[in-house]
């Protein structure tokens, strides 16, 4: 977010009457925020770690879905510390509050900053589905304390926009033309499908410093086919409902996923980090 590859949850202010592609609200999403975890936890967390995130820190965890980031920040920053995750749907995440976590309903491009200042504000797979992602940026630098860190994490489908970058055969075909269609939906809503290559120069010009940035995605893994099935299955309508596929087409890739023949990839994960000046 994503994701699939461009996907996760958090997505808030889309369009009128488009709503946000990949609902939370489905049954397929919890499947999917396993895999996504599976695939970019031990990313993230690398990141959070080389930026210094430890015990008695205030985390802030945007668009944070699934539990699975929240926690792992409870971890480092202990019982002195406190990690706000929030989302416009809390559905997934509303358990895991209490000690270090806070659960709060919120819209990161409308609502004011949860208060008190953060050592450390993130969102992975979230800006690239927010309308106004500019004023969303604002919202989660202003929640910055001095020398603070903001870390985001973004999907580049432009960079690499193929299913199956090895297109060996007619079901890496077939992979890659409904890839395409689901690239098409999220656009249709407002996704910007080249959003993670811009997040250095977004940071930079936003006035931070200590700038960096690296790029990671698989190109193959058992995590991949899971997301893939569970996001086909999710938009499975749309796709045959626009005239991007058949269900024919979409149950043979279905079947081909399964059979564990293909090599499925996503798009690059772009992670981007920047610091308040003290």
């Amino acid at each position: 977010m994503a994701e699939h590859d461009a996907a996760e949850p958090g997505a808030s202010d889309q369009p009128a009457g488009r709503g946000y592609l990949l609902d939370n609200r489905q049954s397929e999403a919890g499947i999917r925020f396993g895999a996504l975890s599976e695939l970019f936890d031990p990313v993230t967390f690398r990141h959070v770690d080389r930026l210094g995130i430890t015990h008695g820190m205030r985390c802030w965890e945007v668009g944070a879905g699934s539990p699975s980031v929240p926690l792992g920040l409870a971890e480092r920053v202990g019982p002195t510390g406190a990690v706000v995750a929030t989302d416009i749907d809390v559905s997934w995440t509303a358990g895991v509050g209490g000690g270090a976590i806070e659960v709060l309903r919120h819209d990161v491009a409308a609502d004011p900053p949860p208060p008190g200042g953060f050592d450390l504000v993130h969102a992975r797979l979230v800006l690239v589905h927010v309308a106004d992602r500019a004023e969303a940026l604002r919202r989660m630098i202003q929640a910055l304390r001095p020398g603070g860190w903001l870390l985001l994490e973004d999907a580049d489908p432009g960079l690499q926009p193929l299913l199956c970058p090895d297109e060996s055969g007619p079901e890496q075909a077939l992979a890659n033309r409904l890839r395409a269609g689901f690239r098409s939906l999220m656009a249709g809503r407002g996704a910007d499908l080249a959003y993670g290559r811009t997040l250095p120069r977004l940071l930079r010009e936003a006035g931070l410093e200590g700038i960096g940035a690296d790029a990671y995605f698989p190109i193959t893994s058992p995590a991949c086919a899971v997301l893939e099935a569970a996001t086909v299955r999710q938009i499975r309508g749309l796709l045959v409902g626009e005239g991007l596929a058949d269900d024919a087409e979409i149950d043979r890739h279905l079947a081909n996923v399964t059979a564990g023949g293909l090599d499925l990839a996503t798009a690059p994960l772009v992670s981007a980090w920047g610091r308040r000046r003290p």
